[in-house]
Order: structure tokens, then C-alpha cells, then sequence
């Protein structure tokens, strides 16, 4: 009996630890990537976060990251063709978060909405009518699961913001989400890297953006 115990107690504690030595490593690398203003600095990150994946690949938060990064990626990158072929990486490593979960949540439709996005913004003429239903569609169920997630609000903000007054966008109709967003980031648990809690800054620097554009 007190070998048993002692090997139940071995390995909660070998659970514990390594639990911890995932969860610092992933919070230490996304936090690198998210805090980089430079693009191959971005890209180097976004690789480690891949290999953290493959060393916890049953951890279902290390391929979202490796999702997020990738489609935030896409964004920066210039080159069409790598665009897509970082949103290709996005899908396929948001895929496995879900695959590992066993089901969607309100985090995976944020950020399926966000690879959406990120497709619409490479040939937006082109694409629109596809992607743009898909945008409003993943972030309609993300609400329907979670209304409180600030990342729905920051997209739709995002969208707002950099779609053409023409067609509706611009910083004042963004102004409203963002507002939301920050209300609701400021209530938000970011003790657990395991929980995405991404998006606060970005949400900040377009929200006193929208403000400048109200002083004018």
C-alpha cells in the first residue's frame, strides 16, 4: 500500500511539473511573439511555438497559439502566396486544437473567424462574398456559446476599422466594439496561458485610435 502511494504521489507530482515547464514555455514564447513589433522576430517565435506543439502535442492550447500566430502572420506578410500558405498552417493547427478538445468553443470559432479574415484580406474583391459570410457566421456562433469574449468584439472592430468608409467602415462605426471590448477585457482571468486571453493591446491602440478620429 505505501508503494502505491508513493508511485501515485511520483506521478502527480512528474503531472504537476510538467504541466508547469508547458505552460512557462508557452507563456514565455507567445508572449515574445505577441510583444514584436519585428516581422522575423514574429516569424522565429511563431516556429518555437510550433516545436512546443510538437513536444506537448496532445495540449490543445499549443496548436491554437500555433494557429493564431501563423494567421496573424498572414497579416503582416506581403507576398499573396504566403499569405495563404500561412492561413493553410492556421487551419490545419486549429483543426487539431479542436480535434483535442473534441469540440469547438467560443476561442476556436474566434479564431477560425480570424483565418477568415485573414483569406478575405489577400484578395478582398475576389473573396468577399466567401470569407466575409464565414467571418460573420464562426464569430455568430462564438457569441451564441460565449457573449462575454472580448476576441468577438476586437474582430468586428478590426473589420469595421479597416474596411472602407465607402462600404460602411471606418473608425467611428469600429469605435462601439471596441468600447465593448475593452469592458470586457478588463474583466478577463490572464493568470492561465492555457486560456487564450490574446488581443488587449491591439484592442487598446484602435480604441484610442477611433478616439482621435472623434477629437477631429
Amino acid at each position: 500500500m505505501k508503494k502505491f502511494i508513493l508511485i501515485a504521489t511520483a506521478l502527480i507530482s512528474f503531472t504537476s511539473i510538467h504541466a508547469q515547464d508547458f505552460k512557462a514555455s508557452l507563456e514565455k514564447t507567445f508572449t515574445a511573439f505577441d510583444t514584436s513589433w519585428d516581422l522575423q522576430k514574429k516569424v522565429d517565435q511563431s516556429n518555437k511555438l510550433a516545436l512546443i506543439a510538437k513536444k506537448w502535442d496532445k495540449e490543445w492550447s499549443a496548436h491554437y497559439y500555433v494557429a493564431f500566430s501563423n494567421a496573424m502572420l498572414s497579416f503582416l506578410e506581403k507576398d499573396e502566396n504566403k499569405r495563404d500558405a500561412y492561413l493553410d498552417e492556421a487551419d490545419k493547427e486549429k483543426d487539431e486544437a479542436v480535434h483535442l478538445l473534441g469540440k469547438e468553443n467560443d476561442e476556436t470559432y474566434v479564431l477560425a473567424a480570424m483565418i477568415a479574415n485573414g483569406r478575405l484580406a489577400v484578395k478582398p474583391a475576389s473573396r468577399f462574398q466567401k470569407y466575409g459570410k464565414i467571418f460573420d457566421d464562426d464569430l455568430d456562433k462564438a457569441k451564441e456559446m460565449n457573449p462575454n469574449n472580448p476576441r468577438i468584439y476586437l474582430l468586428i472592430g478590426n473589420s469595421k476599422f479597416y474596411k472602407p468608409k465607402m462600404f460602411g467602415g471606418g473608425k467611428k462605426p469600429a469605435l462601439p466594439y471596441y468600447e465593448k471590448a475593452a469592458e470586457l477585457y478588463a474583466k478577463e482571468n490572464v493568470t492561465d496561458i492555457t486560456i487564450p486571453h490574446w488581443g488587449k493591446n491591439q484592442n487598446e491602440f484602435h480604441l484610442q485610435e477611433c478616439k482621435k478620429e472623434d477629437k477631429e
